[in-house]
């Protein structure tokens, strides 16, 4: 047996919740296929003259609640229907946090780590002029996701603003603070991974105090959710990147960690016992986040997994047929469109932000994220208790019945 596309997955995922919750046949029916994809070819002078075409996408999946909402990745695996399944799941995630949003998501085909800075400047450049038409700070929010970053947010900034004739901070999200960007923007999505597990921790009326952790991925939310959970008295067991893993039942030095990836970009520089880095995924650990890319737990590996809570720092890291095996098995998973929202959260308050010309000090972002974050939980862990059924089901149920009344007081245009 094959493991499902990661759009058959995201069908798959909203199939289950719509049964849960009795969804309207005809409005599945509307929420199962995206609302649109633009496929677009992106040509570049690269740096020794010669002409590159590279293939980019953006899919805005749903509008219904508002102008949507996504990232744009730049990975040599980018596909058309990994883009359509990414915007479903922000679609969800958007409603779950009840923000005024629909999900969209982009992407580029392209090794960027064999392009000059100049190739992926002129890259991000080309491909934000070639969907412009579909562009607009009412329309659709890019965001940083996979090998992007503020620098990448900051040219297509620039790019719409020349191409429009003035300056628009609110196209994007996750830009430079000088730009208009948010303060907490870079560490909200790790802090949001932390906040949902300490509530987690409070439900179950456990401590965090020296529970052992595994992260999957170090980079900018694996490594701020290392860093949140440590100050919590969590100990980061084992931690991987590209590069490699480490492993310390005692705890990894989360400052060194970090330290290390600032310098070298990984985390197999710093001192430490080394492993495989696929088995920081089976270590006998109480936490374990997947913060890395998709279908990393699969029906394959599922039944080597040690920890007792999975929590999806990253987008799709469980598939469907895992999440069986896993809940056979008694062992929970946080869903991503819960975990992992800390970034939109921040992203809606810094478009919030920029449209309004008012910039807020740290401390008033990290209040509204806390308040949105354990406000979701809080929903999800009601519904999934008085329903008996998983975290995953509760966190979809209720993002899609918000969306389901939208459309009842929206109706059907025309």
């Amino acid at each position: 047996m094959i493991e499902d596309s990661l759009a058959k997955k995201a069908q798959k995922q909203l199939y289950k919740a719509a049964k849960e919750i009795n969804l309207d046949k005809n409005l599945l029916k509307i929420l199962e296929k995206p609302m649109r994809i633009l496929r677009v070819s992106v040509p570049i002078k690269l740096d020794n003259g010669r002409t590159k075409v590279f293939t980019g996408f953006r899919c805005q999946y749903n509008n219904a609640k508002g102008p949507t909402k996504g990232g744009v990745r730049y990975h040599p695996e980018v596909t058309e229907e990994e883009i359509v399944a990414l915007a479903a799941w922000m679609t969800w995630k958007c409603a779950l946090l009840d923000l005024p949003y629909g999900g969209a998501k982009g992407g580029i085909i392209c090794d960027p780590t064999k392009l000059s800075e100049t190739e992926r400047e002129r890259m991000t450049r080309r491909y934000t002029s070639e969907i412009m038409p579909i562009l607009g700070p009412h329309i659709d929010i890019p965001a940083p996701d996979v090998y992007t970053t503020s620098k990448t947010m900051a040219w297509i900034m620039d790019t719409f603003s020349m191409m429009k004739g003035y300056t628009e901070p609110s196209i994007v999200t996750g830009k430079p603070e000088i730009l208009g960007g948010s303060k907490g923007r870079k560490e909200a999505t790790g802090k949001g991974v932390a906040i949902i597990i300490r509530e987690y921790f409070k439900a179950m009326k456990k401590s965090l105090e020296g529970t052992r952790v595994a992260i999957q991925g170090f980079g900018n939310v694996g490594g701020h959710a290392a860093l949140f959970l440590s100050q919590m008295g969590a100990k980061i067991a084992a931690v991987s990147d590209v590069s490699g893993a480490l492993v310390n039942p005692d705890g990894l030095d989360v400052p060194g960690l970090l330290d290390c990836v600032q310098k070298h970009a990984c985390v197999i520089k710093h001192p430490g016992k080394q492993i495989d880095r696929e088995q920081v995924l089976y270590q006998d650990v109480d936490i374990l986040i997947p913060a890395a890319l998709e279908n990393q737990i699969h029906r394959k590996n599922a039944h080597k997994i040690k920890a007792k809570v999975i929590v999806e720092g990253a987008n799709g890291p469980t598939t469907p047929e895992a999440d069986d095996i896993l809940e056979g098995r008694k062992i929970t998973v946080i869903p991503d469109i819960l975990a992992n929202a800390g970034g939109v959260v921040v992203s809606h308050l810094e478009w919030v932000q920029a449209l309004s010309g008012l910039f807020w000090e740290e401390d008033q972002v990290n209040a509204e994220l806390e308040r949105k974050m354990v406000k979701s939980f809080q929903d999800v862990w009601k519904r999934s208790t008085q329903k008996n059924i998983s975290l995953r089901c509760a966190a979809y149920s209720v993002a899609i019945e918000r969306i389901a009344e939208v459309y009842r007081y929206r109706g059907l245009f025309p």
